[in-house]
């Protein structure tokens, strides 16, 4: 009934509860997630996720935040994402919220990285998921620089303007709402949730991070995603069964290869 288009299940908190977790998801109707790489040296187990239930997909990338690791190349990410069950570039983007003494200037090293993700996009042909944390504009700026409008992909865990949304929008891009969505200081964010049209938004976890209201504070998990929903149907005025059927078909529209599954064989992998 519900999917979970990002989280980290590779990441020790969770990796190590996988029965658990897979249990908790049935139980809440979860039954879809997308395993989102943050690191090529963690590709391996993130693809194992993948590979080992019917339910799960990666995605193959390196986060905007992780630095002196293996930096990706276009050829890199292309040889990812020829992989069975890789389904996006990403997590990419622009995120400048700890520069610490660094400038704007000093983060080249972020946009470079961000332009292979999009050309690797772009050749492969799988959409692409962008992180922008206090850095917005450059974001979209770099998009468009490199043909954006002829990517396609997704703006996840979004935290920004209407009008950062809007340009998204434009560019052909969903847009992903997380557990940040249930806060009491997001009023600005629901605003911006009542404004982009249900056919593009997607819902996340960002697992282990953000869990939802009433789990704040505590580990979270893709059996939270539907708290989302719930207040994304709020802000919408709908039911919490629409807003699941929209955002699961969302998902398999941006997410196309091969991201439905058959009921009977995700129950039996449970």
């Amino acid at each position: 009934m519900y999917v979970d288009s990002h989280c980290h299940l590779s990441f020790p908190e969770l990796a190590s509860r996988l029965p658990e977790i897979r249990a908790a998801m049935a139980e809440a109707s979860v039954d879809r997630a997308l395993c989102i790489c943050t690191t090529l040296e963690e590709f391996e187990s993130v693809h194992a996720l993948a590979l080992g239930f019917d339910n799960f997909w990666c995605s193959a990338g390196v986060h905007p935040d992780n630095e002196d690791v293996r930096e990706p190349g276009v050829d890199d990410l292309l040889a990812l994402a020829a992989r069975p069950k890789v389904v996006a570039i990403g997590e990419s983007g622009l995120d400048y919220y700890r520069l610490g003494e660094r400038s704007i200037a000093d983060m080249e090293w972020q946009r470079e990285r961000y332009r292979v993700h999009i050309r690797a996009a772009r050749a492969s042909g799988l959409p692409l998921v962008i992180h922008t944390r206090s850095a917005s504009s450059d974001t979209l700026r770099v998009l468009r620089e490199e043909g954006g409008g002829q990517a396609r992909g997704v703006f996840h865990c979004f935290t920004e303007t209407a009008e950062v949304a809007r340009a998204a929008l434009d560019l052909g891009f969903y847009i992903s709402f997380s557990g940040i969505l249930t806060f009491k200081t997001a009023t600005d964010l629901r605003a911006v949730a009542a404004f982009v049209p249900l056919d593009r938004c997607l819902i996340e976890t960002d697992s282990p991070y953000l869990a939802p209201v009433p789990y704040r504070g505590k580990i979270n998990s893709p059996a939270y995603v539907p708290w989302v929903a719930r207040q994304l149907a709020a802000i919408k005025g709908m039911e919490v069964e629409a807003v699941a059927v929209a955002t699961s078909r969302n998902f398999e529209l941006l997410f196309d290869r091969t991201t439905k599954i058959d009921p009977q064989r995700a129950s039996e992998s449970t």
